[in-house]
């Protein structure tokens, strides 16, 4: 929520201080380039060391930032270039986050059978967040100003590091003696290529990220220009992509077995691509409303089926530098996207950009499903050793 809160406040700031959708662009590409070209540390290091103690030390960085940002803010002295910035730090952070919380589902289940219900439990919880958080920051900016969504997102900091502390796991075992980082993170990457389930989900699932996600980017845009909102509107535009998402997660955290994920993940990204299309051309607001709760529903539950979908495949040993290439696809690529689509945007104009971004995945989405029935067969003998279906 804390995080969501800060993001609706900085998307808003960028905009107001800027008015350039490429400087909304370059503080998105900031905020998330981090998950792309750390990777080869983050993967490694979540196989070598106590997740929990990474994901403190990340959590402590992080509300450092805030508290920064809090500071600038409340003195007025805020430039789009300290956005930016910030945006690069918490990146930083989260390229850390990220995986390590992926990683740490595994630790806290006990019966692998139950992980697909945990990962969907676990995506509950953020799209749940991913709802509440952008509808409390629009109405908090609009009446309170930006100040007190970025003091929420501190104190909600000391929260999350309170809870960590309050966990209590159960290591598991680390090689004596690891391979090299590069060594380690290059077998992550042949593991994944050499699978094909695992290859074309995470390949469909990155672009996505390069497409669609970039339409939280180009939010601001759509309510000030063409809906006439203010910040209240864009958090309830974004609020109700959380809305959908948390319908989605609800749907998966109530499946069981497996069989279905592989088909789920292409229908989901369809869905996700013809909405997208929708928001891009919508008129009227209360459109843009009902086509972002399918564009946040798609989305999550492709992302959700690919984290479960490789979490369970990944041998032990493996899961960080698989979580870590989960991230990389879902979040990692998105900042190339942004930057990409900010850029085409200041040319065609953004809601032509945005149709684009639903056309490319729309085809993406068609290719991977052609290919469900191999896939199907290759991940038989998942099935067989789990006892699932």
């Amino acid at each position: 929520m804390g995080n969501w809160q800060q993001l609706i406040a900085t998307s808003w700031l960028a905009y107001a201080l800027s008015g350039s959708t490429l400087v909304l662009g370059l503080a998105a590409f900031a905020l998330q380039i981090p998950f792309l070209l750390m990777a080869p540390v983050t993967g490694p290091l979540l196989d070598r060391v106590d997740t929990r103690r990474v994901l403190m030390a990340a959590n402590a960085v992080a509300c450092a930032q805030s508290v920064t940002m809090l500071s600038l803010v409340a003195t007025g002295l805020l430039r789009p270039w300290h956005i930016v910035l910030a945006n690069l730090v918490l990146g930083i952070v989260n390229a850390f986050d990220s995986p390590a919380r992926q990683s740490l589902l595994s630790q806290m289940v006990e019966r692998k059978e139950d992980l697909p219900n945990a990962i969907a439990l676990n995506s509950s919880m953020m799209a749940a967040a991913r709802f509440v958080g952008p509808t409390i920051a629009g109405a908090i900016i609009a009446a309170f100003g930006q100040v007190w969504a970025f003091a929420a997102n501190a104190i909600l900091r000391f929260a999350i590091i309170a809870a960590l502390r309050a966990m209590r796991l159960v290591r598991a075992p680390r090689k004596a003696e690891p391979e090299p980082w590069l060594r380690q993170f290059a077998g992550g990457l042949r593991y994944a290529h050499g699978f094909a389930p695992c290859r074309n989900s995470l390949w469909l699932l990155a672009t996505m990220s390069f497409t669609i996600q970039t339409h939280a980017a180009m939010m601001p845009w759509f309510v000030r220009e063409r809906f006439h909102g203010d910040s209240r509107t864009l958090g309830m535009l974004l609020g109700a992509a959380g809305l959908g998402a948390l319908a989605g997660m609800l749907y998966l955290a109530m499946r069981r077995g497996i069989g279905w994920l592989l088909a789920t993940i292409g229908f989901a990204s369809v869905m996700a691509a013809l909405a997208t299309i929708g928001f891009a051309l919508a008129p009227v607001v209360w459109m843009g409303f009902a086509m972002l709760f399918f564009v946040g529903m798609g989305t999550m539950l492709a992302a959700a089926s690919v984290n479960t979908l490789i979490q369970l495949a990944a041998p032990e040993g493996f899961r960080g530098r698989v979580a870590s290439l989960y991230v990389v696809a879902f979040l990692g690529v998105s900042p190339v996207g942004a930057l990409f689509w900010g850029w085409t945007a200041e040319h065609v104009g953004t809601p032509a950009a945005l149709t684009t971004c639903g056309v490319v995945l729309l085809l993406a989405s068609a290719l991977y499903m052609t290919n469900i029935a191999a896939m199907r067969e290759q991940f038989q003998p998942v099935y067989s050793r789990m006892n699932l279906s």
